[in-house]
């Protein structure tokens, strides 16, 4: 390959070229004569788990600010999912150093809330919630699995009639109703199910389905849409976000794996397989940029729960085929466009290099690919 030719795949692509006896992790590499890229993707997420523990800790060392600017405003629902990459970093590891700064989030989170597990919002309810349940099946530690409860037990609170049923987004605006607050609900009722053997959960998860499916979901593409009523006029707003297509295909397979009913993973199914195609979803086959601020945190939700879905034995061989390309398509795209280096930052767009300024939220999507590709690449499926 001729120099300047090497030079303008560097220009696009943003990919650090380096030779063999140089290696650095999580680079590519080139061997003399062709580009190689080496997909390092364990070692590359123990150096964005890294990069993102060190960037983002507040300097008082409670909670993760929201950038890596100088911003230290305090993001309940984006901290419950930095336990959840924690989770997924020990899960991965091993390494006790994961439960130590898993413990002390606990903690810090509680104490920057003003000493409490709750908020208004549900749905950050939820997040926090999932995240400890795992943390609780990961250490066996009852401190994650008692905020786990306690979170669960305010949470149904927001299920009413409004709307026909559901769960409220919101303690402040209880008649509406949305996907964002029902579908982690119903994968946080089976996993307490799962755990605890409460037969109320399992039927509290299977309500609040028949309600998000019946009202939500497009009953021909699978398509997920947004919310009912936030205006107050009864209208369904029809907004496509990825992480609402990921945590419905979170919610059924959960359905599935708790009662066997097939069903579920048909649903489950029909929504992957839109989210393959929809390019309101992922143009060209690639997760669409939905910036950063909260948005940057949706398509890490969507790729965490379409990875278990691709890990599913029920599924079939062609459709686990599809969705791991796809993932693998996504976490190439990203690792060679869209991660900084020696920053180890992410950008919100997997397509293109980060600006200087990278939110938390777009931050843990990155990690959440990367950790997603170290999962499957582990189980043989990439």
């Amino acid at each position: 390959m001729k120099i300047r030719s090497l030079i303008s795949l560097v220009a696009i692509t943003g990919i650090t070229i380096v030779s063999s006896c140089s290696m650095d992790k999580g680079s590519p590499l080139y061997d003399g004569s062709i580009i190689k890229i080496n997909y390092t993707w364990e070692k590359t997420a123990d150096s964005v788990q890294e990069s993102t523990y060190n960037t983002y800790l507040s300097a008082n060392t409670k909670y993760f600010k929201q950038d890596n600017t100088g911003n230290e405003q305090f993001h309940y629902w984006w901290n419950a999912h930095v336990m959840d990459v924690f989770v997924d970093g020990y899960l991965r590891t091993s390494d006790d150093a994961y439960k130590t700064k898993m413990k002390f989030l606990l903690n810090g989170l509680r104490e920057t809330n003003r000493g409490s597990y709750f908020n208004d919002y549900y749905d950050d309810m939820e997040w926090l919630a999932l995240s400890t349940l795992r943390a609780y099946k990961a250490t066996g530690d009852n401190d994650y699995l008692n905020a786990a409860n306690l979170l669960w037990t305010d949470i149904k609170t927001g299920i009413n009639a409004e709307q026909g049923g559901g769960l409220a987004w919101r303690k402040t605006q209880l008649n509406y109703k949305n996907t964002p607050a029902n579908a982690p609900a119903i994968i946080l009722a089976c996993r307490l199910y799962e755990t605890q053997k409460r037969a109320e959960d399992l039927q509290t998860a299977q309500s609040l389905y028949t309600w998000l499916r019946n009202t939500l979901v497009d009953p021909v593409s699978g398509q997920v849409w947004d919310g009912i009523n936030s205006k107050g006029n009864g209208a369904i707003d029809k907004n496509v976000y990825t992480y609402n297509q990921g945590t419905f295909v979170g919610a059924a397979l959960e359905l599935y794996m708790n009662t066997g009913n097939n069903m579920y993973l048909v649903d489950a199914v029909r929504t992957a397989n839109n989210i393959l195609t929809d390019p309101n979803v992922s143009p060209g086959g690639l997760l669409k940029n939905e910036n950063q601020s909260d948005g940057g945190l949706f398509k890490g939700i969507l790729v965490r729960y379409l990875t278990l879905l691709a890990l599913e034995p029920g599924v079939r061989e062609t459709d686990r085929a599809n969705y791991t390309r796809f993932l693998k398509y996504n976490a190439e795209t990203f690792f060679t466009k869209a991660l900084s280096r020696p920053g180890m930052l992410a950008s919100p767009n997997w397509s293109k290099m980060p600006e200087a300024s990278v939110d938390l939220s777009t931050q843990l999507s990155g990690l959440m690919l990367l950790e997603s590709a170290a999962l499957l690449k582990r189980q043989g499926k990439i």
